[in-house]
């Protein structure tokens, strides 16, 4: 049954009040409150209970079918709503604006607020160690604009972004945050590679906003009060430029879902000449920054080595960190300078962990405090914290270092906030501010002269009970109450004789019968108006105090960063200590040196055996490139990523794993690592392979650090060759880019370059044969192989003893294949029947001699014989 097929003048007046307001929501899963319930009707129940698996039924709407129906219970909606987010829907929350009670005409309904990806403030909803982005993307001509809002925690950041490189800066950005939601205009929809790593890489759900959304001066007065400022100056926004355009379309938009317009956000960060390391999509999936490559889990990633927090906003803070690596050395030393305190005095330490187990998430309790959902217990969760942050700031003011003591400064105790909450509201509040029971005794004179009426009332009701058994001479005679019925007299069957004419009947049971006098009737409306009055006052007087604590934004945000940032830096001093991490140190130079340099996931990640540490040097001049060569499965792919991640350590301020090591700080990390065809964008795992090179050498600057694994293996063999000389060659070059760079690679022809190209050295991985078979030392030194160990490795593998003996015999053929060849064409050099000189093949001739075939798949070998022979 289609709402557009329905002839609305038969509906019942619930579901044509149901249909208009769905009207206004048609892109949306319509959250109808019921009573108890939330409802849902026709295409959404249909669509809904096949999304999240509900019972369909049916509901009487007045036309000659039943209207097809699914709900949930009004106490579940966040799970229910949570399901259908991940789902891929969005959902209108429909509320009862009046009490069925009080009326007797249809309910008055309407929509409260609007769930979405990026506009989700609800703690069941959230995952606590991530922020939840909202982006706004607006394009405009040659200029661009990001505006990313968490709306749970109250961050907001705004980039603009113009000219040849507005694409990629545009991508890093939503790399970095990795928004849930974006909200685009026209102009984003023809930057096609944009649009797809949205849908394809971040898979973030995409809104398309009508163009008035993003005037500045029309919703001037809402972004103000958003940021509660007087004029966009003061928030560095300029009303007429690209950035003031994609602020108002996130904030509008911000509006129009809450329903209201609060001043949930301190600050706007603007970052024009950005103070982090820039690492793009790619390589922060490959170094498994916080999951994990193939299963995307959180254990086996870096975040999972570091994480010791103890809240979820330093959770948070602490996936921010990993994610944007600082480049002011200052900046970095600073951490480091922290942690090595706090590696240092151990009893503080532990004690500063032990009181940050006790802070709540305070960030997304003010969200819910300025947009008023936050309930008794919020509160009182926010008042338990505030209590705890005058010993953490005792504790941090022995420390002499710059971050720790600007943390202590920036931490308020929030005296007026705590020692309002404990004065006013009970130890163990409900959740519910409707069931009463919130307030202290003593907090409120009018509170408590009411409960008094109410306790007071409790022995009207006792002295009505004896002087009606007296009256009556009914000895069980007794006075109760129920919530339909009010006060009653209960009298059983055997004494119905004795019931005084006054006795009014009002209600009859199996055993007995329950009356009401006139005298009950009015202790009756004494005590229950008391106990209204009393659940109404409750109710006022906790709204107060919330609104109270709404005005202590600021000092809560301000107090909720620096006390993450103090979770951070002991997390990060935890590992250390657990892990026998060293503190780096930061160098000037461009230089990069490692000593005993170990992989920080894979060596607890493996049991079996003790992890081989090594070292590592780079520096601008002569060693800028590192070729590494050695055979499959020997190390050479860790061995890169540990380099990487030991960097990446230094720079967000935390200890590493090394013997030693010293660092200069590197302003991009690239990767091209792996070879997983891109199948979802119809490319090749060459035309990845190819793709994610060009972005390197396009991006890259001297400053940068570049990890190549087995650059040109997805094409022939000189192809390949050729791709990988070259790439080589571009990159160690100071006048093209000469930046630090790893290089592992099969193709042995590319030891050459140590003696061709000034930076480049040459290092393998060392081998120990022990009859047939190889170990792998996993050590790296100095000095390339030309030994291959491709058949040896597959049968470490596992490949079947029969499988390996028959590629060793196709093995000795093709070198015997190869040889003959040789012979042949120097044969026919010498009776000049073909000069290879003359024909300038004189390199192909070279290349054959140099060639290993151990590590070479079917398909090379094939295409390596095809291309000898075409020369003979």
């Amino acid at each position: 049954m289609r709402i557009e097929d329905i002839d609305r003048s038969r509906l019942s007046p619930m579901m044509k009040q149901y249909l208009d307001i769905k009207d206004n929501y048609k892109d949306y899963v319509l959250f109808f409150r019921v009573g108890d319930f939330y409802e849902m009707f026709f295409d959404d129940a249909v669509m809904v209970s096949k999304a999240i698996g509900l019972t369909l039924t049916g509901k009487d709407c007045g036309l000659d079918d039943r209207a097809p129906m699914c709900g949930v219970p009004f106490h579940a909606c966040d799970e229910y709503a949570k399901k259908l987010i991940e789902t891929g829907f969005m959902v209108a929350v429909c509320e009862q604006l009046e009490d069925p009670a009080n009326t007797k005409t249809l309910v008055k309904r309407d929509v409260i607020r609007v769930i979405t990806p990026g506009t989700v403030i609800e703690d069941s909803m959230l995952d606590e160690t991530s922020n939840n982005y909202l982006c706004c993307f607006y394009v405009k001509a040659k200029q661009a604009s990001l505006c990313l809002a968490d709306i749970s925690t109250g961050e907001a950041h705004l980039f603009e972004v113009e000219g040849k490189e507005l694409v990629t800066s545009a991508i890093n950005e939503l790399a970095r945050f990795s928004p849930v939601e974006v909200l685009i205009n026209d102009g984003v929809l023809s930057l096609k590679d944009c649009m797809s790593f949205i849908k394809q890489k971040i898979k973030a759900s995409v809104t398309l906003l009508e163009e008035g959304q993003f005037s500045a001066s029309r919703h001037y007065n809402d972004i103000c009060k958003q940021f509660s400022v007087d004029s966009l100056d003061m928030i560095g926004l300029d009303e007429n430029s690209v950035g003031a355009c994609a602020v108002s379309g996130l904030f509008t938009y911000i509006k129009e879902t809450q329903k209201t317009v609060v001043g949930r956000f301190s600050k706007l960060q603007k970052h024009e000449s950005d103070p982090v390391m820039t690492i793009g999509f790619t390589a922060r999936r490959n170094l498994e920054l916080v999951e994990t490559l193939r299963n995307k889990e959180r254990k086996g990633s870096l975040i999972w080595v570091l994480d010791h927090t103890k809240t979820s906003m330093g959770k948070r803070m602490l996936k921010t960190c990993i994610e944007q690596p600082l480049i002011n050395p200052v900046k970095i030393i600073e951490r480091l300078n922290a942690v090595e305190v706090l590696t240092s005095t151990p009893v503080e330490l532990g004690e500063l962990k032990e009181l940050l187990s006790g802070v709540y998430d305070i960030e997304r309790l003010m969200t819910r405090v300025m947009y008023k959902t936050a309930n008794p217990r919020d509160l009182k969760s926010l008042s338990l914290t505030a209590l705890k942050l005058p010993a953490i700031k005792s504790i941090l003011s022995s420390f002499d270092t710059k971050l720790l003591k600007d943390c202590n400064s920036r931490i308020s105790t929030l005296d007026a906030i705590s020692n309002l909450v404990e004065n006013a509201i009970v130890d163990e509040p409900p959740v519910n501010i409707k069931d009463g029971g919130i307030i202290k005794d003593g907090f409120n004179d009018q509170l408590d002269s009411l409960r008094n009426i109410i306790s007071g009332g409790q022995d009207i009701i006792k002295d009505i009970e004896e002087k009606e058994r007296e009256k009556t001479g009914i000895k069980n005679l007794k006075v109760g109450y129920s919530r339909p019925y009010g006060y009653y007299i209960e009298v059983t069957k055997s004494y119905y004789d004795l019931v005084p004419d006054n006795y009014t009947r009002r209600q009859t049971l199996t055993n007995c019968e329950r009356f009401i006098t006139e005298e009950l009737k009015i202790a009756e409306n004494t005590i229950l108006g008391a106990s209204d009055k009393v659940k109404t006052l409750e109710a006022d007087i906790f709204c107060e105090i919330r609104d109270f604590v709404s005005t202590q934004l600021r000092l809560v945000q301000e107090t909720a960063g620096a006390v993450a940032m103090v979770d951070v830096l002991c997390s990060f001093a935890t590992a250390a200590i657990n892990n026998n991490y060293t503190k780096p140190e930061v160098a000037l130079d461009g230089n990069i040196e490692i000593k005993g340099g170990r992989h920080p996931v894979v060596e607890l990640m493996q049991k079996d055996e003790l992890f081989v540490p090594n070292d590592a040097y780079l520096n601008t001049t002569t060693n800028r490139m590192s070729i590494i060569t050695g055979p499959n499965m020997s190390g050479k792919s860790t061995y890169m990523r540990q380099v990487a991640l030991i960097t990446l350590m230094t720079q967000i301020g935390c200890f590493v794993p090394a013997d030693h090591a010293r660092i200069s700080v590197v302003d991009q990390i690239f990767t091209r690592i792996g070879a997983s065809d891109d199948l979802t964008a119809g490319q090749s795992t060459f035309m990845v392979e190819m793709s994610e090179v060009a972005d390197i050498v396009k991006h890259a600057t001297k400053n940068s650090l570049v990890i190549l694994d087995e650059v040109g293996r997805g094409t022939s063999t000189f192809d390949g060759i050729s791709i990988a000389k070259s790439v080589c060659e571009f990159i160690s070059q100071s006048r093209s880019l000469g930046c630090k760079t790893l290089f592992a690679t099969h193709y042995h022809e590319l030891i050459e370059l140590e003696n061709e190209l000034e930076g480049v050295k040459n290092y393998s991985v060392a081998v120990k044969r022990k009859g047939e078979d190889i170990i792998f030392l996993r050590k790296i030194v100095e000095g390339g192989t030309d030994e291959s160990y491709g058949i040896e490795v597959a049968k470490l593998a596992g490949l079947p003893n029969k499988i390996i003996k028959r590629s060793k015999e196709l093995l000795d053929q093709m070198k015997e294949e190869s040889l003959r060849l040789i012979a042949n064409s120097e044969k026919k050099e010498d009776t000049s029947q073909l000069s290879f000189s003359n024909l300038g093949h004189e390199e192909v001739i070279n290349r054959i001699k140099r060639t290993n075939v151990d590590e070479m798949t079917d398909e090379e070998l094939r295409e390596f014989h095809k291309e000898l022979l075409k020369y003979l």
